[in-house]
C-alpha cells in the first residue's frame, strides 16, 4: 500500500518561562517521557517488507484521492432561496497530503465557480489548528471542516475506495445527495415554458455528413440558336449530394473569342420551371404564416405558423433521380443535354439505382486527323539531328543526348564498357594485308575510334587511324529527309565485315572482357547467346544426329572426351556449310569449354595482399578490427561477406577488389560468414609478415594489357558429350 508517512507536529511551549517551538515527542531529561506526553510507536504497524521503500513522493506520484461532496451557503436578503446547495469535489494528493476543493461549473448560476481552495496543506479547526488533515481524517459519510466552511462527504470514486480499504478504514455507506430548492424550482418552471407553436426542425445535418465532398459531374451541351456560328458550347455540370445544388462551368477553347467566366450558374438549387412563368421573391419560403385578425381589430395584427401549410407554395427542384445521359434538362429557360459523366458518377447510379447504360450520346463531330510533320531533306550543313532541330520550332535547340544511358554505361570502376575488336584490311594489296587495327566501341554514346596497331620496319605510321565518332552504315543517300542508320554494338562481333568511310575491315577477335560482357548481355547480342545458336544448330543438325555424333567420336580416337579448338571449329563449320560466324562457333566452344580449375594458394593471396599494404604504408589494423568488432552485434566472431567488404572499401583498403573478394571467401567458415579476427590477422604485415612469392602461379588475362596480337585459341579443350547432348538428348 505504499510506505508509511509520519508527521512530526510541533507545538508552543515553554521552557524557563520562554516561549518556544518545541517538538511534541521531544522526550526529557534522560529520555524520559515528560508528564501528559503521548510518544508514537517507533516502529510501523505494518511489517517490514509489504510497503515500498521509496520515498512518498515517488510512491504516491499522481496519485489523487477523490470524494464528492457539498456544503450549504445562506442567501441573505433573498426571499426566493434562504441557503443554496453547493456541490464540489475534494482531492487528496497522497505524495504531500495537500488538499484542493473544487466546484463544477454550472450553466447560468450566476455565481462565481471553479477553485474553491487552492492545493495546499489545510490545518484542522481549532482546537488543533497546530496540526493538519491526513488521509486519517477522511472517510464518507462524514464531516470536515475547511477554514470554518462545513463539507459533508457523501462519496468516493473508486480508486479512493480500493485505497482505504487497503490502509486499514473502514468505509461508511454513501450519503444521499440533496438538490438544490432553488435549482429544482428553476428547472420545474423551465420545463413547463413550452412554446405553443413550435417551428418545424428542417434537419439536413444526416444528409450533409453523409455526402460531404460527394459530387455527381456530367458532361453537357447546349446548342445556343442565338448563336452566331450556330456551334454547341461544352459545359460540365455538377451536382452536389451533400445539399441538392447545382453548379455549371463552361469549357471555352481556346481562342475561341469568348468572355472567360468563373461560372456559367452559380452553385444553387435548380428548380423545375411549370407554365406560370417565375415566381416573384419571397412568394416561395421554408415556413409560412397566417394573419389570424386581419385589419379588424384596428392596425394590430396576429401572425401564426401555418402548420397544415395552406398557403405555402410548393416547387420542384432537379434531385439525383432526374438526371442521366440523354436527359434534357431545363435551366432558366436554356436546354441543356447531358451527354456523359465521369467514374464516380456511373458508379453511383450503378449502386443507387442499378443502371447499367452509360452510352455517351456524341454531339460533335469527330476532329481532323493531324496532318503527318513532313521534313525536309538533309542541307549537309552540321548533323543531321542538328540539322533536324532548327525545323522543330523558330528558335532552335541543341540535340539532346541521352544522358541517363552515358551514365549508365560510361567507365565505373573496373568496367570501362568498351568492346574492343581485332580487326585487318579486306584488300588484295600485300602491303595493307598485315596491318592491324584495334576497333574500339564506347557503348555511352555509340561512338567508335579505330587505332592501328604500330609495326617496326613496315613503312606505315601506326596510330590513331579513325577519329572517334558515330558511323554511319554504307550506301544510303545522303541528303534525304529520313535519319541515317548508325553502326550499332550488335553489329561488331568476331568474323563481321564491317565499312567505315570505304575502308573495309574484317573483325578476327575480341578482347577477354568483350566476349564476357556479350555473353552477359547476351538477351541483346544475339551471337552470344548460348540458347539461340544451340536452337539454330539443332534446327541444321537435328536430321542428320547420329552422323554428327560419328564425326565428334571420330575426332576423338583416344575418348578422351575432349577435343581441340580446330578440329571443334572445323566440324561446326562443315555441319552448318558456313551458316555460323566465328563469334557463335567461339561462344560454343567458351561454353563447353574444359575449365582451368586453379586452387589459389592462401599464402600467396596473402603476401600479395601484404606487400601492396606495406608499399602503401596502411598500418589501420587495429581501427580496422574495433568496427569490424563493433558491427558483430551477437559478438560471434562472424560477419557477412558484403559487410566486411564495405567496410574495407571505407578504409580506402590499398587492395585489388578481386583480390579483396578471394581473400574473404578464403575466411570464410560453413556458413558463409567470413571470420573478421583471422582475416585482420592475416593481412597485418608487421606483426604476421609472410615471405613473396617470386612466381605467379595463375596467368590473368587483363583487358588493359591487351595488345591486339593475332587470334590465339579461345579455349583449350571442348566436352563434346554434353553439347551433343543438348543437341540431340542423351545417348541411350
Amino acid at each position: 500500500i505504499g510506505k508509511e508517512k509520519f508527521h512530526k507536529s510541533q507545538h508552543w511551549g515553554y521552557c524557563n518561562n520562554v516561549a518556544m517551538l518545541v517538538g511534541e515527542d521531544k522526550p526529557g531529561i534522560g529520555g524520559e517521557p515528560l508528564p501528559g506526553q503521548k510518544l508514537k510507536p517507533k516502529y510501523s504497524v505494518f511489517p517490514e517488507g509489504i510497503g515500498s521503500d521509496a520515498p512518498a513522493w515517488v510512491a504516491f506520484d499522481k496519485q489523487v484521492l477523490s470524494f464528492d461532496a457539498y456544503f450549504e451557503e445562506e442567501v441573505p436578503d433573498k426571499n426566493q432561496e434562504l441557503y443554496r446547495i453547493r456541490h464540489c469535489k475534494i482531492y487528496f494528493y497522497l505524495e504531500d497530503d495537500t488538499i484542493q476543493v473544487i466546484e463544477p461549473q454550472v450553466k447560468n448560476s450566476g455565481i462565481s465557480q471553479g477553485t474553491i481552495v487552492r492545493r495546499h496543506r489545510i490545518p484542522l479547526p481549532p482546537p488543533h489548528e497546530d496540526q493538519f488533515y491526513t488521509i486519517d481524517h477522511f472517510n464518507i459519510n462524514i464531516e470536515v471542516i475547511l477554514y470554518a466552511r462545513r463539507y459533508k462527504i457523501i462519496d468516493c470514486d473508486q480508486f479512493t475506495k480500493n485505497f482505504l480499504r487497503k490502509m486499514g478504514v473502514r468505509l461508511n455507506p454513501p450519503a444521499g445527495r440533496p438538490d438544490d430548492p432553488y435549482t429544482k424550482e428553476r428547472q420545474k418552471i423551465l420545463d413547463s415554458m413550452k412554446p405553443l407553436r413550435p417551428y418545424e426542425r428542417i434537419d439536413t445535418l444526416k444528409q450533409f455528413l453523409e455526402h460531404n465532398g460527394h459530387i455527381l459531374r456530367f458532361f453537357c451541351v447546349w446548342d445556343d440558336p442565338e448563336s452566331m456560328f450556330h456551334d454547341p458550347q461544352e459545359l460540365v455540370l455538377r451536382y452536389y449530394l451533400s445539399d441538392d445544388t447545382i453548379d455549371i462551368k463552361e469549357i471555352i477553347p481556346v481562342n475561341s473569342g469568348r468572355d472567360v467566366v468563373p461560372l456559367f450558374l452559380r452553385r444553387d438549387k435548380l428548380p423545375k420551371y411549370a407554365p406560370t412563368g417565375l415566381y416573384q421573391p419571397g412568394t416561395i419560403t421554408s415556413r409560412t404564416v397566417l394573419n389570424v385578425f386581419g385589419k379588424l381589430v384596428g392596425n394590430r395584427s396576429r401572425y401564426i405558423l401555418d402548420n397544415r401549410k395552406t398557403g405555402a407554395v410548393h416547387q420542384e427542384f432537379y434531385r439525383d433521380s432526374d438526371l442521366k445521359i440523354g436527359a434534357v434538362i431545363n435551366v432558366w429557360g436554356r436546354k441543356i443535354m447531358l451527354c456523359d459523366c465521369d467514374e464516380f458518377t456511373k458508379e453511383y447510379y450503378r449502386t443507387k439505382y442499378g443502371i447499367e447504360d452509360f452510352t455517351p450520346v456524341s454531339y460533335k463531330a469527330p476532329p481532323p486527323p493531324k496532318p503527318e510533320k513532313t521534313f525536309p531533306p538533309y542541307t549537309g550543313f552540321g548533323s543531321e539531328e542538328d540539322s533536324l532541330c532548327s525545323c522543330m520550332g523558330l528558335l532552335p535547340k541543341p540535340p539532346q543526348k541521352d544522358f541517363k544511358k552515358f551514365m549508365e554505361k560510361d567507365r565505373s570502376g573496373m568496367e570501362s564498357n568498351i568492346l574492343r575488336f581485332l580487326a585487318k584490311l579486306v584488300t588484295d594489296s600485300p602491303i595493307d594485308t598485315d596491318r592491324k587495327f584495334i576497333i574500339s566501341y564506347f557503348l555511352s554514346d555509340d561512338t567508335i575510334s579505330v587505332f592501328e596497331h604500330i609495326q617496326r620496319n613496315t613503312g606505315i605510321l601506326g596510330g590513331k587511324f579513325l577519329e572517334r565518332g558515330r558511323i554511319k552504315k554504307p550506301g544510303q543517300e545522303l541528303f534525304k529527309s529520313e535519319p541515317s542508320e548508325y553502326f550499332k554494338a550488335q553489329n561488331l562481333f568476331v568474323g563481321a565485315r564491317v565499312c567505315f568511310h570505304g575502308h573495309n575491315f574484317l573483325l578476327v577477335d575480341a578482347d577477354e572482357y568483350t566476349f564476357n560482357y556479350m555473353e552477359k548481355h547476351a538477351n541483346e547480342f544475339s551471337v552470344a547467346d548460348v540458347g539461340v545458336i544451340l536452337k539454330k544448330l539443332k534446327d541444321i543438325a537435328e536430321s542428320r544426329s547420329r552422323e554428327v555424333r560419328q564425326v565428334f567420336a571420330a575426332s576423338d580416337p583416344e575418348h578422351t572426351k575432349v577435343i581441340e579448338y580446330d578440329p571443334f571449329r572445323n566440324l561446326i563449320v562443315s555441319i552448318t556449310d558456313g551458316a555460323f560466324s566465328e563469334h557463335e562457333i567461339m561462344t560454343l566452344g567458351r561454353y563447353y569449354s574444359v575449365k582451368d580449375e586453379y586452387e589459389m594458394d592462401l599464402h600467396f593471396l596473402l603476401s600479395v595482399a601484404q606487400e601492396q599494404l606495406k608499399k602503401n604504408s596502411f598500418e589501420n589494423f587495429e581501427q580496422l578490427s574495433a568496427v569490424l568488432t563493433y558491427n558483430d552485434r551477437e559478438k560471434c566472431g562472424v560477419l557477412p561477406h558484403e559487410m566486411c567488404r564495405t567496410i574495407c572499401k571505407s578504409f580506402k583498403l590499398p587492395v585489388a577488389d578481386d583480390d579483396l573478394q578471394a581473400l574473404l571467401t578464403m575466411f570464410e567458415d560453413d556458413h558463409k560468414q567470413v571470420e573478421y579476427k583471422k582475416f585482420v590477422d592475416g593481412l597485418n604485415w608487421r606483426e604476421n609478415q609472410i615471405p613473396a612469392f617470386q612466381t605467379i602461379k595463375v596467368p590473368l588475362k587483363n583487358e588493359d594489357d591487351w595488345s591486339g596480337q593475332p587470334p590465339s585459341l579461345p579455349v583449350k579443350g571442348i566436352k563434346y558429350l554434353p553439347l551433343l547432348d543438348d543437341l540431340f538428348g542423351k545417348e541411350e
